[in-house]
C-alpha cells in the first residue's frame, strides 16, 4: 500500500511539472503511458485495501450459509515468542441444521414433493407424462432417494415403460427418503400409470414401425428384407431420403464468390493506397529535380523528357513507380499530338492527388502566362513538398507508436485478470 501512495505522489509530480516520462516518446504516447500506470496503480491500491481487510486478526470465523458447501481458511499463527510464525489451513464447514429445524424442512418438503413430482401430469391419479423424481431438493439441503415396486412401468428416473404399461392403468408405489446428514424422513404415495396418449399420425406411425420389425423378424436369416406395402388397407409409398448436398455446394460457391470479391476490393484499395504513399513519396524529388532543370534554361517539355527519360534509364534498379510512369504517359500523349498543357492537366487528374494536380495546373499556367517567377514557384514548392514528407514521416511514426498499444492493453488486461479474479474470490464477502 505504501508503495502505490509513493506511486500516486510520483505519478503527481509527473504531471505537474510537465515531464515527460520517457524522453524517446511524444505526447500521445506519454499520456497513454500515464493513463495505464494511473490505472494500474488504482486496482493495485484497491486489492491492497480488500486483502487488508481479509487478513484482519481475530478468533471468529464466519461459515457458509446452509447448503453452500465448505471452504478453506489459511491463517499464519504465532504462539508466543518461542513458537515462529506458520501457515495453518482450517476446512469450515457449512452452518448445519438443528433436529427440530430438519424436522420442519422435511414436513415442508412432504408437502410440496407431490406438486413437484407430477411434472406434466395433472394428478397421480392419472399419469401419462414422465414424472420428475427428482434426488435433491432446491430450496433446501435435503437428498431424495426414490424406490418403486414395479421398475417394469417405470423407472428409477420417472421415465414410464410404455411397453410394459396396461391400457387399463397399472399402480406403482412410490417411496421417497428424505435426508439431511443423520437425519430421515419416509414419504409414500402411489401413482396409477397408464399408456401415453397419441394422436391418429402417431398411431399411424407407431404401427409402420411395427410392420417393420415384424418383418425383420421374419427375414433375419435373408440377405434382404422388404418394407411393408401397406397398412388397414391403405397403400404405402416408401422413397429413400437422400441428403441433397447441392445445396451445401451452391452455398460454400455463393460464399466464396462473396469472399473473392471483398478480397479483391480489399487488395485494391491496399495497391491504391501503397500507389498514393508512393507518389506522395516520390513528389518531394520530382519536384526539386524540374526546378534544377528549368534553372538551367531548358524548355517545360524537355525538363519533363529529360526526367522521363532518367526514369527509363533507372527503372531497372528502382522497380516501376507510379508517379514517373504517369509522367511517361503523359509524354507519350504530348507525341501523339495533345497540346503540352493539356497533358499536364490530364496528367495532375489521373494522379488523383492535390499535389500533383496543383503541379501539373502550374506548367499549364506557365505556357500560357509566360516563364516569369517560374523558378520562384518551382522552389517554394519544392521546400514545402520537403516539409510535407518529413510531417508524413512523423506521422507515420506516431500511428506505428499507437499500434504497438493495443497488444499492450491486451498484455495489462490479462494480468489484471489473474491478478483480480483470484482476489476477488477469495475475498470474504
Amino acid at each position: 500500500m505504501i508503495v502505490c501512495i509513493v506511486c500516486y505522489i510520483i505519478l503527481i509530480w509527473l504531471v505537474l511539472r510537465k515531464r515527460r516520462l520517457f524522453r524517446q516518446c511524444d505526447k500521445k504516447t506519454e499520456r497513454q503511458i500515464r493513463r495505464i500506470l494511473f490505472c494500474a496503480n488504482t486496482i493495485a491500491f484497491c486489492l491492497f485495501l480488500i486483502d487488508g481487510n481479509a487478513g484482519q486478526s481475530g478468533r471468529e470465523i464466519k461459515r457458509n450459509s446452509y447448503g453452500e458447501g465448505s471452504k478453506k481458511e489459511t491463517y499464519e499463527v504465532t504462539v508466543g515468542d518461542e513458537f515462529e510464525k506458520e501457515e495453518v489451513t482450517i476446512d469450515v464447514e457449512e452452518q448445519k441444521y438443528t433436529v427440530k429445524e430438519t424436522q420442519e424442512i422435511f414436513r415442508k418438503v412432504t408437502e410440496e414433493i407431490e406438486k413437484v413430482i407430477l411434472g406434466e401430469n395433472k394428478s397421480l391419479d392419472h399419469v401419462e407424462r414422465d414424472l420428475n423424481l427428482l434426488t435433491e431438493w432446491k430450496e433446501y439441503p435435503v437428498q431424495i432417494k426414490w424406490e418403486l415396486n414395479r421398475y417394469d412401468v417405470i423407472n428409477g428416473q420417472g421415465e414410464i415403460q410404455e411397453e410394459k404399461t396396461k391400457e387399463e392403468g397399472t399402480l406403482v408405489e412410490l417411496t421417497a427418503t428424505l435426508m439431511y446428514e443423520n437425519e430421515e424422513a419416509l414419504y409414500v404415495t402411489n401413482a396409477m400409470i397408464y399408456p401415453k396418449k397419441k394422436s391418429k399420425d402417431e398411431k399411424m406411425l407407431s404401427g409402420i414401425q411395427e410392420l417393420v420389425a415384424e418383418n425383420q423378424e421374419k427375414t433375419k436369416t435373408e440377405k434382404t428384407f422388404s418394407l411393408p406395402a401397406e397398412i388397414d388397407g391403405k397403400q404405402i409409398f416408401w422413397k429413400k431420403k437422400v441428403e441433397q448436398r447441392g445445396y451445401y455446394v451452391l452455398g460454400l460457391g455463393g460464399v466464396g464468390a462473396m469472399l473473392m470479391i471483398a478480397l479483391k476490393k480489399q487488395k485494391e484499395e491496399e495497391e491504391k493506397k501503397l500507389r498514393k504513399e508512393q507518389m506522395l513519396t516520390d513528389y518531394p524529388e520530382i519536384i526539386n529535380k524540374f526546378a534544377l532543370l528549368f534553372t538551367t534554361g531548358m524548355t517545360t517539355k524537355a525538363v519533363w523528357e529529360c526526367i522521363v527519360r532518367n526514369y527509363e534509364e533507372q527503372k531497372v534498379y528502382i522497380g516501376e513507380r507510379a508517379a514517373y510512369e504517369e509522367m511517361r504517359y503523359a509524354l507519350n500523349e504530348m507525341q501523339s499530338g495533345i497540346t503540352e498543357a493539356e497533358a499536364y492537366e490530364r496528367f495532375g487528374k489521373r494522379c488523383k492527388i492535390p499535389e500533383y494536380m496543383k503541379f501539373g495546373a502550374l506548367l499549364s499556367q506557365n505556357l500560357k502566362k509566360g516563364t516569369k517567377g517560374m523558378t520562384d514557384l518551382l522552389r517554394n514548392e519544392s521546400v514545402q513538398a520537403f516539409e510535407n514528407r518529413k510531417s508524413r514521416a512523423k506521422r507515420l511514426g506516431e500511428e506505428a507508436g499507437t499500434k504497438l498499444l493495443a497488444p499492450m492493453f491486451g498484455m495489462l488486461a490479462i494480468v489484471l485478470v489473474i491478478v483480480i479474479v483470484p482476489a476477488f474470490l477469495s475475498m470474504q464477502l
